[in-house]
């Protein structure tokens, strides 16, 4: 059995909680180089989707185009547009199956980052999530147990934000903060890693 519908449905409250412990931290963090307000935007988007989530149709597809809807419901801004640009990606390429094999999870993933990138005008080295995502299609790629997927994508997401911390960042309102993100966790990999985390376990 690879991932399916159910997979989804246990995973949205899970994330869900992930997203509310991190809430206050993302905030603070996001305060310092943007509005203030990722952590509610993550936090919102993610129980929405939980609160939908036992609705999920068998069609892995539109399961992940039914999340996508539900993280825009009520999360509008730059990142919750992206998060659900990333999730309409995965739909496109699940469409129509029931059961999707754990190997076509990378390609996911990959797809997710183009359609991010394309979406958002960023570019890897920007010092975002899209480095995140990148770092993870990367080290899962080839990959088809669940379980090894998840610790490579949490490592590689570790490894990315240790890479970045001494870096300016180049997009979004935190590019206007550049010097002064030197030396800080960009907001949106920081998100990741914590909504990565709460797939554990």
């Amino acid at each position: 059995m690879g991932l399916t519908t159910d997979t989804l449905k246990a995973a949205a409250p899970r994330l869900a909680l992930s997203a509310a412990s991190a809430e206050a931290e993302l905030n603070a963090l996001d305060g310092q180089l943007g509005d203030g307000d990722l952590g509610i935007t993550v936090s919102a988007g993610w129980k929405e989707v939980a609160k939908d989530a036992a609705a999920m149709p068998d069609d892995v597809g539109m399961a992940f185009l039914a999340a996508a809807k539900a993280f825009q419901r009520v999360s509008s801004s730059s990142y919750g547009t992206l998060t659900a640009t990333a999730l309409m990606a995965a739909a496109k390429r699940t469409k129509g199956h029931t059961d999707v094999p754990w190997s076509e999870v990378p390609a996911l993933v990959a797809a997710a980052r183009d359609a991010m990138m394309e979406r958002g005008k960023g570019t890897l080295g920007d010092k975002s999530v899209l480095d995140a995502l990148d770092a993870v299609a990367r080290a899962v790629d080839g990959m088809d147990d669940p379980a090894t997927m998840r610790e490579a994508a949490l490592a590689a997401t570790a490894t990315a934000m240790d890479e970045f911390r001494g870096k300016p960042n180049k997009l979004g309102r935190a590019r206007m903060f550049a010097e002064k993100s030197v030396g800080m966790d960009d907001p949106g990999m920081l998100a990741f890693q914590r909504i990565l985390a709460g797939l554990s376990g």
